[in-house]
This record gives C-alpha cells, sequence and structure tokens, in this order.
C-alpha cells in the first residue's frame, strides 16, 4: 500500500523561505499567481521599526510588524518560527534556546491567531541539543540547508532536509525528474527572497514556478500540511492480513494498493482490494 497525496495525486510540491525580507512581496505574488503555497521562516524579534528608511542599496530589508501582519496570509501561506533573533541554536544554552524558539513561536502566534508548529534553523546550524528543545517547544518539523536532491518522505522532521535550494545548478534537472516521477514524491525548494534581488536572478523563481505551477498531478502545500497529511499517513493501522485498513487520524488520507485508488476517511476502516 503506497502514500498518495490528497485527491489521489502523485506529487506534492512545498517551498520555505526565510527572514521576513520585503522581496516576499513579490515573491508571494509570483507564487499566487501560479497557485503555489509556501512558508515563510519569521523572526519575531527583529521586525524593522515602523516608518524605517533603508540606505540606498541595502539588499536585506527586513519588514515591519504591520507588513509583516499584513503580507502573510495564513489561509494561504504557512509562518513558522526562525528563532527571535536568529541566534544559532548550537552557541546557546539550554535556557537560551528555548527563549529564541519559544518567545519567536508566542509573538508569532499572538500576531497571526493561528497555532504556529514548524521552524528553520537560522544559518542552518543544529545539533542534537537543539533538536531536543524544539521537541520540548512543541515544534513538529525544522528545516535544515543540507540539500538532498531527492524527493524522499521526510524521516526526520526536526533534521528535514529539503530538495534544493532555488540557485542549485541542478535545478533543471530535479524538475525534469520531479514530473516525470511514477513514486509519490516531495519536492522542497527552499531560499531567501532577497537573493533574487541581490542575485538580479527572479526569473529563477518566475521559471519554475511557471513549469511547476497549475498541475493537476501536483498538491501544492505549506510545509506544515505536508507533515501532518504524512504522519496521518503512517499512523494507517492494517489489518493482520493486511486485507483491511483503519484511518485513526483527523485526515482523510488517499492510499493505492494496485490498481486500487481509495481514500480512507477519519476514523474510517475500509478494505482493500
Amino acid at each position: 500500500m503506497n502514500i498518495l497525496f490528497p485527491e489521489g495525486r502523485l506529487l506534492a510540491l512545498t517551498l520555505s523561505y526565510d527572514d521576513g525580507v520585503e522581496q516576499d512581496e513579490k515573491l508571494i505574488s509570483i507564487l499566487n499567481a501560479h497557485g503555489i503555497r509556501a512558508t515563510f521562516n519569521l523572526n519575531s524579534g527583529l521586525f524593522s521599526p515602523e516608518g524605517t528608511v533603508f540606505p540606498e542599496g541595502q539588499i536585506h530589508r527586513r519588514l515591519t510588524e504591520s507588513r509583516v501582519k499584513k503580507l502573510y496570509d495564513t489561509s494561504v501561506h504557512e509562518v513558522a518560527v526562525h528563532c527571535l533573533t536568529h541566534q544559532s541554536l548550537p552557541d546557546l544554552l539550554a535556557p537560551g534556546m528555548i527563549h529564541e524558539i519559544m518567545e519567536d513561536r508566542l509573538r508569532l502566534e499572538k500576531l497571526f491567531g493561528v497555532m504556529v508548529r514548524g521552524a528553520a534553523y537560522p544559518y542552518g546550524t543544529f545539533n542534537d541539543a537543539a533538536v531536543e528543545t524544539l521537541k520540548l517547544c512543541g515544534i513538529q518539523y525544522c528545516r535544515t540547508v543540507i540539500s538532498s536532491h531527492r524527493f524522499h518522505l521526510p524521516a526526520d522532521w526536526l533534521r528535514l532536509e529539503p530538495t534544493c535550494h532555488h540557485d542549485d545548478p541542478h535545478l533543471d534537472q530535479l524538475c525534469t525528474m520531479f514530473l516525470s516521477s511514477y513514486r509519490p514524491s516531495l519536492f522542497y525548494l527552499w531560499g531567501h527572497a532577497y537573493e533574487f534581488e541581490e542575485h538580479n536572478n527572479w526569473e529563477k523563481i518566475e521559471g519554475f514556478c511557471e513549469r511547476m505551477g497549475g498541475r493537476e498531478n501536483i498538491w501544492y502545500c505549506t510545509n506544515i500540511e505536508a507533515h501532518d497529511y504524512i504522519e496521518a499517513y503512517r499512523r494507517l493501522v492494517l489489518s493482520a492480513d493486511g486485507r483491511k485498513v483503519f484511518n485513526p487520524s483527523s485526515l482523510p488520507v488517499w492510499v493505492q494498493e494496485e490498481k486500487q485508488v481509495l481514500c480512507v476517511q477519519p476514523g474510517e476502516t475500509v478494505s482493500l482490494g
């Protein structure tokens, strides 16, 4: 029995962008035009003061709190923890780690009125202590900056490896491989929106979205949606003979058994074959 994504789709796509910068405004307009959803990892302790005017030529321009609240529509995209002041977690003692994670989570939840359960590591740095602290703080997944160049379903959500960065030299090849995949596949792209301005290559993400967007066989999801759905699939319970499947989760889960495609509703037991 294999996982299928919602509505029986074979492929899933999610994106992740960090820091809460002005360039996210253009990025979100591009994503929305192509029906692509993403997660934005924010440092709530580093929002720019209201009325900030940046020096000419400054590339990394953080949004103000009012612009942050207006920009990130949490009915479409996800907001997640990037630590309060973008501290490298392995450099901190336990109280500092907890403060960076929990205070960021608390402020984001208050600002957006939603539960925040995801994160990305500042600078991509982490260790076992950081992972354990994230668990204690109620974080369900945390993205690294380690490119897997694969489309596998994550095994360790707190050491989550994306497929690649948007400037990866293998991006086009990876897109081709993904779109031609014959097995359930998750493509995870990440980066910083200010890099498109810094490298003068907005066409990179525009081309990616044009190629990957608007496809009926792709599920466009946020990071937390991918997490929750895949974990719901992993919680399915099979009978001893493998011919019945029970869904104990709160999400409908699509599966394929040989040529049979079916949706197992929450609390439902169905027969295979």
